[in-house]
């Protein structure tokens, strides 16, 4: 039974840790993306085209 309470306490913090690095993430900005790789691609075959 100890085991277990020992267990859940260490996946709660492990989980803790997660969300306290991924709220200093979002609060960094790196999740702050305008534009994704898809649309980056789109606009890449128009450089590509006006070089030649």
């Amino acid at each position: 039974m100890n085991i277990i309470i020992l267990i859940i306490c260490c996946s709660i913090l492990l989980a803790g840790g997660f969300l306290i690095a991924f709220l200093v993430s979002v609060k960094k900005g790196a999740m702050d993306d305008e534009y994704a790789e898809s649309v980056k691609i789109l606009f890449e075959n128009d450089n590509k085209q006006n070089n030649l």
